[in-house]
């Protein structure tokens, strides 16, 4: 599916994602032509989904993130779907994710502060529709970060 030359823009592209197209075919050893329509196919495949920007909610006044397990009630056909729905309507859920077993979901939810955070959680996360419980983690520390594939 990918070959070396792919690869290779691919951990460019990973490893400084601001560069320009003309830098980006330096970094790969490629014509700018080569590299565009390189590029293009990666994005036609859907290796490539697309350029994002990555802020720093911290530095926008969000101190406290919060990590939030839910169990739904399963005896409702829809219940993950409508719970999804809403929970993305939130815009402190920065992220959401569903899993297998008894957790079914987790939130990540940002405040900013405790109070912000307590507004959110009590007007916002537990009308949240067939939730049977909550358990809330505090998060302390983001120990490692990396969306880089070991290309």
């Amino acid at each position: 599916m990918l070959d070396d030359t792919d690869r290779r823009i691919l951990r460019q592209m990973q490893a400084a994602p601001d560069v320009t197209g003309a830098e980006l075919a330096e970094r790969a050893g490629l014509s700018p032509a080569t590299l565009s329509r390189r590029v293009e196919r990666l994005r036609d495949t859907g290796i490539l989904r697309g350029v994002r920007a990555e802020i720093d909610w911290k530095v926008l006044g969000y101190s406290v993130e919060v990590s939030l397990r839910v169990t739904l009630d399963k005896s409702e056909p829809r219940a993950f779907d409508e719970f999804a729905a809403a929970a993305r309507v939130v815009p402190e859920v920065i992220e959401i994710q569903t899993f297998l077993g008894q957790v079914d979901a987790r939130l990540s939810v940002i405040a900013r502060d405790m109070a912000h955070y307590q507004q959110v959680y009590r007007g916002q996360i537990l009308t949240l529709p067939h939730i049977t419980d909550v358990d809330a983690l505090m998060h302390v520390a983001r120990l490692k970060t990396d969306e880089s594939l070991p290309l």
